[in-house]
């Protein structure tokens, strides 16, 4: 009997030091939720997490504020979350490379997504638009590929690693030609860029630069994903310019935690998020946005991780990028 009495009191001493911790994960939220985005406002993610944290916060009944961390390709805010506190009041929105290809490019981070962050929920899909200045003559995909391959020609990005150099790169892999990559810091330097001249093309998210497609200061070839923008649909899409009906290049934004946020949070934020994506007036906002509302759980979310790394490793191991 002692020895009965023992055990259970022991239990009883562990079941009341973890009522705090589940008292604490039930009543959560209970105070204002931080959203981070990795980029500069106007881009996808931006827009994305705005739309969100508004909807967040109508659900929760508590302030959601979005806040822009830009730069080391979308790597900062993911780091502040990733180095924080795992409670679910400082959350993410990022595009899948920050997992997919940031820990394989950027030598000095301080922390590595893959192991450190939670992917709670893909939100959304965004796509790229392939833009030229005027100044080159190009008008179609067609016509660029026979100046690349008789021309020297570059083309701009926000960066090594991001969106905009990948699928650059998987486009001149699939057209057989060669452009030389001119990074810069962020996707509005390297629009100006374009539109400035410094570089030929870019592959550029449309909501950032169909305003310099509509007034002629650039050239819209094609839209790297499989079907065509609900924004530019005169704008044909890559796979079609290529007579490559399986071309899809398109990225994921994903909702993001801290690993070891408690799981009753995590599945309080996954639910929220299928939810809301699914909402007809969320989806309609994402669409004239360039933006296809998703919303998966997070098994789903954290697959997809997995199988976008493999996809993209041998894209960088064969380019070797790689930057402090």
């Amino acid at each position: 009997m002692p020895s009965h009495r023992r055990i259970r009191n022991a239990l009883l001493v562990a079941a009341a030091a973890l009522l705090p911790v589940l008292a604490g994960a039930q009543a959560w939220p209970t105070k204002t939720i931080r959203i981070l985005v990795g980029s500069p406002p106007g881009g996808p993610s931006d827009i994305v997490t705005r739309v969100f944290a508004e909807q967040l916060s109508q659900r929760f009944k508590e302030p959601v504020v979005a806040e822009n961390r830009p730069g080391v390709g979308n790597s900062i805010a993911a780091g502040v979350v990733a180095r924080g506190e795992p409670d679910g009041y400082t959350l993410v929105i990022s595009p899948d490379t920050v997992v997919t290809v940031n820990p394989l490019v950027y030598k000095k981070l301080n922390f590595d997504a893959r192991t450190e962050l939670v992917n709670v929920s893909t939100l959304a899909a965004f796509t790229q638009m392939l833009v030229c200045n005027p100044a080159t003559g190009v008008h179609t995909v067609p016509e660029l590929v026979a100046k690349a391959k008789s021309s020297h020609m570059t083309y701009a990005s926000g960066g090594p690693g991001v969106p905009g150099h990948l699928a650059a790169e998987m486009f001149l892999q699939t057209a057989g030609v060669k452009m030389q990559h001119v990074p810069y810091k962020g996707p509005a330097p390297a629009t100006l860029a374009v539109v400035a001249g410094e570089s030929d093309c870019g592959f550029l998210a449309t909501p950032t630069v169909l305003q310099q497609v509509k007034a002629g200061k650039l050239n819209a070839l094609a839209v790297s994903s499989a079907v065509p923008s609900p924004m530019a649909p005169e704008v044909p899409t890559l796979a079609k310019a290529l007579n490559r009906p399986d071309l899809d290049i398109s990225f994921k934004l994903v909702l993001q935690a801290a690993r070891g946020t408690p799981a009753p949070v995590i599945a309080e934020l996954e639910r929220a998020a299928m939810e809301i994506m699914q909402k007809p007036e969320v989806r309609a906002r994402l669409q004239a946005a360039d933006l296809v509302a998703i919303g998966s759980s997070t098994k789903d979310a954290e697959a997809a991780m997995k199988a976008e790394t493999a996809r993209w490793a041998p894209v960088v191991s064969r380019l070797e990028i790689k930057t402090e």
